[in-house]
């Protein structure tokens, strides 16, 4: 176990949302040249039989996207952490706008597996199942509200093909201004926060490994604070009879972290076309409850990519057997991750 951090860290991704609400660095918009770039990379491809997983950065020509794509990255690790895209083209047919964004997503780094199957494209979409019922559904795959957590590997990419008819609403929030915080109010509860909690890993767990994972909250590395939250599988885990009872300290601490996020959060609705890309450690990430409308053809979906960066950060060690970074662990030791 690291030493407890007991002072506060001041990065460029220690944002509050009230500040950047005020202004819009944050938002990217594509020009007519990239736009262009990608429908036509898309539709040769797409003519051609490819799948966009048998595609990596090599099948695409994207020129425009060269100062974009390293002005991204620096946004990503370094700088406030995320950025919203507008102006994605999703005119064309599913097929060639998941082209096109698995052609954006391999140009800023390497597509990793999100679940035990090794899918490394996700639909993001209500599938009428209750998470309280099954083992190993994830929150992501219901329409409920989901509390604020991270993906897996060092960055998400989450592009909105549909609204839903009402809610769903995205929100990040700087989980270095959330320790920040904490540290400010309650200094005991920052120290819990750096301990480790089991988790659900809701059966996407590596082959040999146990259903739960026990991981730090905030994991301190060679300088950088390095998040790892799920309240709601941490709660799910307490179903487990080999799994310790929450401590009273414990469910202050969590209690905390979820009221210091909405405080310093910052929200906005996403649009067809818009993107999400956003750093897993410094950021965590948030939406509302929302209601499909099967009648009036209004259903959330969402495509999303986990993406191992090329300027990314050193990892701790904790990480190298979640399921959520251990492909970006293994990457950055000059592994071939799985």
């Amino acid at each position: 176990m690291p030493p407890f951090r007991n002072r506060p860290l001041y990065t460029p991704s220690a944002w509050r949302g009230s500040d950047l609400a005020r202004c819009n660095d944050w938002v990217e918009c594509l020009n007519a040249n990239q736009s262009r770039e990608l429908c036509v990379a898309a539709r040769q491809l797409s003519t051609g039989g490819l799948d966009p997983l048998e595609t990596n950065s090599s099948h695409f020509a994207l020129p425009a996207f060269f100062e974009l794509r390293n002005r991204l990255l620096t946004r990503l690790e370094g700088g406030l952490g995320f950025v919203l895209i507008r102006g994605f083209p999703i005119t064309g047919n599913e097929g060639e706008i998941t082209m096109m964004f698995w052609g954006l997503g391999t140009c800023l780094g390497m597509a990793e597996r999100q679940d035990a199957a090794g899918n490394r494209l996700h639909h993001v979409r209500d599938t009428g199942e209750n998470l309280d019922l099954k083992s190993d559904l994830r929150a992501y795959q219901t329409n409920r509200g989901i509390n604020f957590h991270n993906d897996g590997s060092d960055i998400f990419a989450l592009l909105c093909l549909q609204q839903a008819s009402h809610g769903g609403r995205s929100r990040l929030v700087s989980a270095v201004s959330v320790f920040n915080e904490i540290l400010r109010r309650r200094p005991d509860l920052a120290r819990v926060l750096q301990e480790p909690f089991w988790f659900d890993a809701r059966g996407q767990q590596l082959p040999g490994s146990p259903r739960c994972q026990q991981v730090p909250i905030f994991n301190f590395y060679m300088g950088r604070v390095n998040v790892m939250y799920k309240r709601e599988y941490i709660d799910l885990a307490q179903r487990f009879e080999d799994v310790p009872r929450l401590t009273a300290a414990q469910v202050e601490a969590l209690d905390l972290m979820d009221i210091v996020c909405e405080e310093l959060c910052l929200e906005f609705e996403m649009s067809a076309g818009d993107i999400l890309i956003a750093n897993n450690y410094d950021l965590l990430h948030a939406r509302s409850t929302y209601r499909d409308d099967a009648v009036r053809g209004c259903l959330r979906h969402m495509l999303r990519l986990w993406l191992t960066i090329p300027n990314g950060r050193s990892l701790p060690p904790v990480f190298a057997e979640t399921r959520e970074f251990h492909h970006s662990y293994q990457r950055r030791h000059g592994c071939n991750g799985s």
